[in-house]
């Protein structure tokens, strides 16, 4: 392996060379402390940056083993060392020279802490992954600047973000606590009948709609009802006290601006862990838990949307239904119907972005227009079913109907930003103010249909190139032709996920052979990552990787335009 020396006498040998001499650095180099290697050199000074990883021994690093024991426990060191190296990298870094020159980047976590190739550990070693705009004037190589930037402002960098002696180690240790106690809080959900908890003291109020930072001034300190209150046992905080919400059916209701939709998005925001001070450290929720929403004008291939829908006028089959631009309700029922079939145990609903006519048919509705007359058998008269047949919970923020009080075990008033169990008091409106509709969901929840994708049907090729897949921060895909719009999955959170959903559908197209389900496929990609990491997904190590669910994946490969299927 060639040492640092070696690479400072490359740089100043090709300065002021065309910016393919640049070539000529890759690979490893020792730097004592450290190992650097330079595994994609950018093929000019506009193009995306070039792809670095540095390479400690853990003797070096010095990060104690009982902080990294636990996988949960290495994970929240990695998303702080991450966060910690990404905030370092704005002091080396200045655009000095044309394009991208002279910029140093991390792809950085967010409030989640989540799985990713920015920095990983094993017991060998701590590696950071990054990206480095080689400087150039015009599309010479500024080779002193290189040598600048390689052999002083990263050594710089490595130092002060990943050597323990260097770091705020207080700091440190109770991300690693941090994030071992919310997945601890999580597997407890299930043993105690709970699909959620939140503590007590959470800050679920956001600075805003655009960052994801914790509102301080004027936020309210959550505090659970007495009577939903749980205690959890967790290995560091210790014992906790919060609300349990529990299993079945359950309603949010309250006048609006009293935070019912706060409450629902901290608990869409639950099936991960958070970083410590984000205020929702202890917020927790059922992990296979989904997001729903009507979706007008999205995709839909050969989904069973039947215990919803059906006698569509003009005979439009509805156990195999299929659409290029779905309305608010058939889109609503496809997106329950594809995550049920994925694994979802937990549906979260909110009536802000549900279709009116999917969620209820008054009794004067149903007077006018009789059942024979409608297609639509309303969510109202299938969340009770869902739970009884197929071990399903709901999560429904409600503020305009009182149907749902007869159908709700567990009813949660949210009045300034304080929770209230009002689940008796429910009951009793029920028995007192009848509601006189029909219930329409006659016999069970209905049956569901485990499709099997087409693999021609997934085609990533645009032009010349027989694989083009991009992703556009947390809302698009660009799988070959076809751009997704995932602006209605709520709970992809990070830009790492979408580009690692990107590559596990290209994984997906070389898996599918039409006899393959889609839960078959997604399960091959979960045990890829589960045995080799996020690096299972990509060819070349890179640093930008975020996990992600199954659900979240299989939202992307359902709304392609050329996806066909099988049952």
């Amino acid at each position: 392996m060639n040492d640092a020396k070696h690479l400072s006498e490359k740089l100043l040998n090709i300065d002021g060379k065309g910016y393919p001499a640049y070539k000529s650095i890759k690979g490893s180099y020792d730097f004592e402390e450290f190992q650097l290697i330079i595994d994609h050199v950018q093929g000019d000074p506009y193009a995306a940056p070039s792809k670095i990883r540095v390479r400690l021994v853990r003797e070096v690093a010095q990060i104690p083993s009982e902080l990294t024991n636990t996988t949960s426990r290495r994970i929240g060191v990695c998303s702080h060392l991450a966060g910690v190296f990404t905030e370092n990298t704005k002091k080396y870094s200045g655009r000095k020279g044309s394009g991208k020159s002279g910029l140093l980047t991390m792809d950085g976590p967010g409030q989640e802490v989540l799985l990713t190739t920015a920095v990983t550990m094993n017991d060998d070693y701590v590696e950071a992954r990054f990206f480095a705009g080689l400087p150039a004037r015009g599309r010479r190589v500024l080779g002193r600047r290189a040598e600048e930037m390689f052999l002083k402002n990263i050594p710089a960098l490595v130092k002060e973000a990943l050597l323990f002696r260097n770091l705020d180690q207080e700091t440190l240790a109770q991300a690693a606590r941090t994030n071992e106690d919310a997945e601890n809080a999580r597997r407890k959900l299930q043993e105690n009948g709970l699909i959620a908890f939140v503590a007590n003291g959470a800050i679920l109020p956001r600075l805003s709609g655009v960052d994801n930072r914790p509102m301080r001034r004027g936020a309210v300190p959550f505090q659970s009802p007495p009577s939903l209150e749980v205690q959890l046992t967790l290995p560091n905080a210790g014992e906790v006290t919060g609300m349990g919400i529990p299993q079945g059916v359950t309603l949010i209701v309250g006048g609006g601006f009293h935070g019912k939709s706060t409450l629902l998005e901290a608990l869409e925001r639950g099936i991960y862990n958070h970083r410590a001070g984000d205020g929702r450290e202890l917020v927790v929720t059922d992990p296979t838990a989904v997001k729903i929403r009507a979706e007008d004008g999205r995709a839909v291939s050969g989904v069973n949307i039947s215990p919803f829908i059906s006698n569509l006028p003009g005979g439009i089959k509805t156990t195999d239904f299929s659409s290029q631009n779905a309305s608010g309700s058939t889109s609503q029922a496809a997106n329950i119907i594809e995550a049920l079939e994925i694994g979802s145990k937990t549906l979260l609903l909110d009536e802000d972005t549900s279709a009116t006519n999917f969620m209820i048919r008054d009794s004067r509705m149903q007077a006018l227009i009789s059942k024979e007359h409608e297609p639509i058998t309303p969510f109202v008269d299938k969340v009770k079913k869902l739970w009884s047949n197929n071990g399903v919970s709901t999560v429904l923020v409600m503020g305009g109907s009182g149907d749902y009080f007869e159908v709700a075990d567990c009813v949660i008033a949210m009045e300034e930003y304080r929770p209230k169990n009002v689940t008796l008091e429910s009951h009793k409106i029920v028995e007192s103010f009848g509601s006189n509709r029909c219930d329409e969901g006659s016999g069970g929840f209905g049956s569901l249909t485990f499709r099997k994708p087409l693999p021609q049907s997934l085609d990533p090729s645009k032009g010349k190139r027989t694989e083009s897949v991009k992703s556009r921060g947390v809302k698009t895909v660009l799988f070959g032709t076809d751009e997704l719009d995932l602006s209605s999955v709520a709970q992809i959170v990070h830009p790492g996920q979408l580009r690692a959903i990107g590559d596990a559908m290209l994984k997906i197209k070389h898996l599918a052979d039409g006899e393959k389900t889609l839960n078959d496929l997604l399960n091959e990609i979960e045990e890829g990552i589960s045995e080799h990491g996020l690096d299972f997904l990509s060819q070349h190590p890179t640093g930008n990787l975020s996990e992600f669910r199954r659900y979240e994946l299989g939202a992307a490969l359902n709304r392609l335009r050329t996806l066909r299927t099988r049952a």
